[in-house]
């Protein structure tokens, strides 16, 4: 029997997922739960996933031997911009398949393995495949990340009702506290009405706080 894998996506690109997605996995192994990430495609690197080290860096872990592996990264494009984008300007294809065959080995060997998707949930993998259509047919949980800044609930109730409309789990929504650009009012009165709104629509869905953490030097 496989691990769960969770999506992580974020309502907007710079919101906090790469953060909130090492932090959860820093609580969960804490908690006893082995838990791994991956970066679905990392963008603007070369040979390592800044994301992937970020995560590192936050969990406390070290590195994986699934790191060495590129098991944690299995597409890495050098321009960074949406993957659709960066794989033509590198000559090549996204490699689904690989990609897939990755999570599956992580999914086999932890108790669960958080996915950290390019961008929001609308960004193009290909011209024609989205973040989101790749979660859905993969039937993957998602754990959406916002914060409290301005502007936040409009983005987090559009992707929301994106995943409603394709009949999607939406496991929890990660509210990031980390997030600098938040006003203290505007975060307090937007993290009350996206739980107000999770409880009339996403009764099932967790809220998940992401804390600020002081990462190690």
């Amino acid at each position: 029997m496989t691990a769960p894998v969770y999506f992580i996506s974020g309502i907007d690109t710079g919101i906090g997922k790469t953060y909130a997605t090492g932090y959860l996995a820093k609580l969960w192994n804490q908690q006893g739960i082995r838990t791994i990430t991956q970066k679905l495609i990392q963008t603007g690197n070369s040979g390592i996933s800044e994301d992937i080290e970020q995560h590192r860096q936050i969990m406390q872990m070290g590195w994986f031997p699934e790191d060495d592996s590129r098991l944690t990264m299995p597409e890495i494009f050098s321009y960074p911009a949406s993957p659709h984008l960066a794989a033509k300007i590198d000559g090549r294809d996204v490699d689904f398949a690989k990609i897939a065959q990755a999570t599956q080995q992580l999914a086999e060997r932890y108790d669960a393995v958080l996915l950290e998707g390019a961008g929001g949930l609308m960004v193009p993998l290909t011209d024609s495949l989205l973040s989101i259509d790749y979660a859905a047919e993969k039937n993957f949980p998602v754990i959406l990340v916002s914060s409290g800044r301005l502007g936040s609930i409009n983005h987090t109730i559009l992707s929301l009702e994106a995943l409603r409309s394709r009949g999607m789990q939406l496991h929890a929504l990660a509210y990031n506290l980390n997030d600098e650009s938040q006003d203290p009012l505007i975060s307090k009165d937007t993290a009350e009405y996206l739980k107000a709104y999770l409880a009339k629509h996403f009764p099932d869905a967790l809220w998940m706080d992401i804390p600020v953490v002081e990462l190690p030097l």
